[in-house]
């Protein structure tokens, strides 16, 4: 029989992200963020490819990314929606974590299973920062997928996207109490045979 670790199933059961928004100083500091991307990293990872990267945004980098959001919006005849949208994830943000997905060739491993280990490195250090004390959130938005954007502020080529853009930082309000979560039955179905 299995032997439960019933501090680990506690904390996934009531694991919750915090809004980016509501995060402030401080961030953790390099060594810090380094334990929690060591955590995060144990992903699945068919064939050890390790098909994905990571781009740190420091604090004092939010400004120049919310600026760059800005001039892509507008250039592309944004509204100030859209512009908003793509200078409030960086106006706002201490610290963020841009992951990557960096696909290997591979006979054995199919893109999307090299796709899918990058999201899990966005849900381990999800996991792994709150494990850790601090306000973490996983977004995307249009910054995530429009290549002019992606391409000058972190350097991917055109094989690579972004997966996800993790912010980490303190909490500075208490949560609103948990959203109704899925009921498993509803979402299920049953093989039998």
């Amino acid at each position: 029989m299995p032997i439960p670790n019933a501090a680990a199933v506690d904390f996934l059961a009531s694991r919750r992200s915090f809004p980016a928004k509501l995060m402030a100083a401080p961030s953790p500091d390099r060594d810090a963020l380094r334990a929690i991307l060591a955590v995060g990293l144990r992903v699945p990872d068919h064939g050890k490819l390790e098909p994905w990267r990571l781009v740190i945004v420091e604090r004092p980098a939010m400004a120049r990314l919310a600026d760059l959001a800005e001039t892509i919006a507008r250039d592309a005849g944004g509204d100030d929606q859209r512009v908003a949208k793509g200078r409030g994830q960086f106006d706002l943000g201490q610290l963020a974590v841009v992951v990557i997905s960096a696909p290997q060739p591979s006979d054995k491993v199919p893109q999307i299973e090299q796709l899918l280990s990058a999201g899990s490195v966005c849900f381990g250090i999800l996991n792994a920062a709150t494990a850790a004390g601090w306000g973490a959130n996983w977004l995307t938005g249009w910054v995530a997928y429009d290549r002019k954007f992606i391409e000058t502020a972190f350097g991917c080529t055109p094989d690579e996207s972004v997966v996800g853009i993790v912010h980490i930082a303190t909490p500075a309000v208490e949560l609103a109490p948990d959203r109704p979560r899925p009921d498993p039955d509803r979402v299920s179905s049953w093989l039998a045979r």
